[in-house]
């Protein structure tokens, strides 16, 4: 089985403040840095670095070169990563003293993707190749119904939440990986439990990973229900906490791991990942999730 991540790349600049600008107001920021981001990017690195093999697809402008570079010096395969003749996509990040964060997002070249490159892309997998999706890129909805008609198991990440995600099939997803928010959008429901039953009974061929910030996660795939608590750890940055879950999750799954096992295993690794600065470059290596001294939260 092939992994394909077709997914965004972005430059995050990163700025550190007291708080959250509110409308009207200037404020100097503590801190600020550069570094390699995007939903699709990250979840590759971390794909790779939790051990699978994994291919990325998608697009940057000459001044994002240093993206495709993070990621083939990460072990990510980078032959489908085209450069276009617009700017790279741009993440503009706030991060407050507690270690929460707001986004501002460019698409670029990440809104370039075309239904005839992911044709191109789409037609070197097979049957059984798992795709994974987020929504920073443009062309979703094609590349959906293609990795679907090919056979492919599609796993969607629907963050950032917009109306691109009620345009698609989602009968057509084999996971859902998604926060309370996320779930609020496509069921309607506040409630956990309650968004995991709306969606099996939506999509009862699909699997679904709720996760729900420091309570934990949730999993359903039919009658069956998982949970799995949250760690005790500093929060420095939350940037890349979910694309970190999912990277570890999926190269779980990818490794033949009992689904407790892959929640586990993802949990450990975003735990750490909060506790250290930027995207990419905090998402840890599977001898620190292994060695790691973590106590599940109370």
């Amino acid at each position: 089985m092939k992994v394909l991540n077709f997914g965004s790349l972005n430059i995050d600049w990163v700025y550190n403040v007291d708080h959250f600008v509110r409308p009207g107001e200037t404020m100097s920021a503590l801190e600020v840095a550069r570094y390699c981001g995007g939903k699709g990017s990250n979840q590759s690195v971390a794909l790779a670095k939790a051990g699978a093999s994994v291919f990325h697809a998608g697009g940057i402008g000459s001044d994002g070169l240093f993206l495709k570079e993070n990621l083939a010096e990460n072990g990510v395969n980078v032959e489908f990563v085209q450069e276009m003749d617009v700017p790279t996509g741009n993440a503009f990040i706030q991060v407050d003293r507690s270690g929460q964060n707001c986004i501002i997002l460019f698409g670029g070249a990440n809104q370039q993707i075309t239904p005839s490159f992911a044709q191109e892309v789409l037609g070197t997998f097979a049957a059984g190749d798992m795709l994974i999706l987020q929504n920073e890129i443009s062309s979703l909805k094609e590349i959906v119904d293609m990795a679907y008609d090919q056979g492919m198991q599609i796993v969607l990440n629907p963050s950032p939440m917009d109306e691109k995600i009620h345009q698609l099939d989602l009968s057509k997803i084999t996971y859902f990986l998604m926060n309370e928010i996320e779930g609020e959008e496509i069921t309607g429901s506040n409630q956990p439990e309650e968004i995991l039953d709306i969606m099996i009974q939506r999509y009862p061929q699909s699997r679904v990973v709720l996760t729900l910030g420091d309570k934990g996660v949730r999993y359903a795939e039919g009658n069956k229900r998982i949970s799995w608590g949250s760690y005790e750890v500093p929060v420095v940055d939350t940037t890349s906490a979910g694309d970190t879950f999912t990277g570890y999750f999926i190269s779980a799954l990818t490794a033949n791991l009992q689904v407790e096992q892959a929640l586990e295993r993802a949990s450990k690794a975003a735990a750490l990942a909060v506790s250290s600065k930027g995207a990419s470059i905090s998402i840890p290596l599977p001898a620190q999730v292994d060695n790691c001294q973590l106590s599940l939260k109370k």
